[in-house]
């Protein structure tokens, strides 16, 4: 079921609440298409387990620690030669991630201010994504996933903090600009467990990239 690549495409990446499925989806494509991966940086974070116990203290090192990465790679996929899928993006940690810490009182206007700033600086150096592709999942399906998932730094995660996020990422899908757009119901479709569904969205995936950049 392997599908071809445009030469011109380099950089796609998926977008999605905690526990959308994201890893999963990223995994599955990039064998499909042949294209590297780049995960998000969880198993070795140094701040995640200590956030979720406190958030107040560590959401700044935290937000920190993911743009500085997120930032690295995306210069590693730009410089490189391969085109490369990407779990998550950096524009997510600016506008959804971070802000809503700010609006939870988690971290303070100062380190958001100083966050922020360096995002800008760091954008300003790089391009979007090429294709980003957004996985539009209820609390209920992000509820699912991650309990069969079983992270214990995740078993304190709220509903609350749940909700507030998935409300920030449709305002910031409704408002994309910066590039090339897929929305994909995880809801809907079971690419994990369903052949089926998982053929659909490698075709729906294709079909955009071969649209997109056919000229």
């Amino acid at each position: 079921m392997s599908k071809t690549t445009p030469p011109n495409v380099k950089h796609i990446a998926i977008a999605g609440n905690i526990g959308a499925g994201k890893t999963t989806l990223c995994t599955q494509l990039g064998k499909n298409f042949g294209w590297d991966v780049h995960y998000e940086s969880t198993d070795n974070n140094p701040y995640l387990s200590d956030f979720y116990n406190d958030m107040h203290r560590w959401s700044f090192n935290l937000q920190v620690y993911f743009l500085n990465n997120r930032y690295r790679q995306i210069l590693d996929i730009l410089n490189g030669e391969t085109t490369v899928i990407q779990d998550r993006t950096i524009y997510e940690d600016a506008f959804i991630f971070a802000p809503n810490l700010h609006d939870m009182g988690l971290m303070s206007t100062r380190d958001f201010n100083n966050y922020f700033d360096l995002f800008k600086l760091m954008t300003s150096q790089i391009q979007p994504p090429d294709l980003l592709i957004y996985l539009k999942a209820d609390i209920s399906t992000l509820v699912s996933h991650i309990q069969s998932r079983g992270r214990d730094y995740e078993g304190s995660m709220s509903l609350d903090y749940l909700k507030r996020l998935n409300e920030r990422y449709e305002d910031w899908i409704s408002g994309y600009k910066e590039g090339n757009l897929l929305i994909i119901d995880a809801n809907e479709l079971d690419f994990k467990n369903n052949p089926e569904d998982l053929g659909k969205i490698v075709n729906d995936v294709s079909a955009q990239l071969q649209g997109l950049f056919s000229d």
